[in-house]
């Protein structure tokens, strides 16, 4: 089951289709948007761009678009989309470059008044600059707020998940799981049914043009209902007990260009339940693929 879902993995990733915003320019509502080297506040600003400028797109990632900027190294500048409006570029009308600052060239040309009064109008929403939100090459947004879904562990256990983002931060997640058990030394066989409920913390986001990039690491506790049942033949006897343990894990949620509300975790974690029954102790390292769809 495993090979199967990390083949279909493998997949997504070499057929998945880049975020690309083709024929899309961004036209600045701010007084002035920063203009960073990189998708994200804690790289330098390169460069500053006018009310009124007009960036030509060549990739939205999300809360950022990834603009041509001729006075970086590169060509490539990144501004945030709380700064500006996303419209389809008009081939009649030619882009505006003329507003664009840099650090290095704090020129200050007047705005294209073709787009300043239309520009003033339009509303721009204040979206939380923490919050990473992924469009796709249509403009249609992809939120990864709450999602659905299910997972099998290396010990053969599967199950089902929901798991949600606030602020792309901090996380919660439910796993409602099922994982049988055999035993060498011991008779019978052991079912063991779970609840874990647990918190998320994600460390960072990494957009790429084909790839949504999110480790994180959490905790929780695990809620245990174990049966033992032996068959007639050695003795038919059935036995259940209750337990309490945690669970530590860390792991990496990966969501590609070619099915944006899908997320694949990939996870390893240590558990420490109670065994019950001799001889049917569960390892205490394990590890877990699990899919969650996005439905908001």
């Amino acid at each position: 089951m495993i090979r199967r879902a990390a083949a279909v993995a493998i997949a997504l990733t070499l057929y998945s289709a880049p975020v690309v915003a083709q024929d899309t320019v961004l036209t600045v509502t701010a007084a002035s948007a920063d203009v960073y080297k990189g998708p994200t506040t804690v790289t330098p600003v390169i460069g500053h761009a006018k009310r009124g400028a007009v960036l030509p797109v060549t990739r939205n990632l999300g809360s950022w678009a990834k603009v041509a900027w001729p006075d970086a190294p590169d060509g490539i500048g990144y501004v945030h989309l709380t700064m500006g409006r996303l419209t389809p570029g008009k081939a009649e009308l030619p882009v505006t470059t003329a507003t664009r600052t840099s650090a290095s060239s704090p020129a200050r040309i007047p705005a294209d008044p073709a787009f300043g009064a239309a520009t003033q109008a339009a509303p721009v929403h204040q979206a939380p600059r923490d919050q990473m939100v992924v469009r796709d090459s249509t403009g249609a947004t992809i939120s990864h707020v709450v999602g659905i879904g299910g997972g099998v562990g290396s010990t053969g256990g599967f199950g089902a998940t929901a798991r949600g983002w606030h602020k792309n931060r901090f996380g919660f997640q439910v796993t409602f799981a099922r994982d049988t058990m055999t035993s060498d030394v011991a008779a019978g066989r052991v079912t063991a049914m779970q609840v874990e409920p647990a918190v998320l913390f994600a460390l960072f986001d990494h957009v790429s043009d084909y790839v949504w990039f999110r480790p994180y690491v959490g905790s929780g506790v695990s809620f245990h209902h174990q049966s033992l049942k032996v068959s007639a033949s050695d003795g038919a006897s059935q036995a259940s007990e209750n337990g309490v343990g945690y669970r530590l894990f860390a792991g990496s949620e990966l969501t590609f260009a070619g099915m944006q509300r899908f997320g694949l975790s990939v996870e390893v974690g240590y558990r420490d339940v109670p065994t019950p029954f001799q001889g049917f102790e569960p390892g205490k390292v394990s590890a877990a693929l699990v899919g969650n769809w996005y439905i908001k």
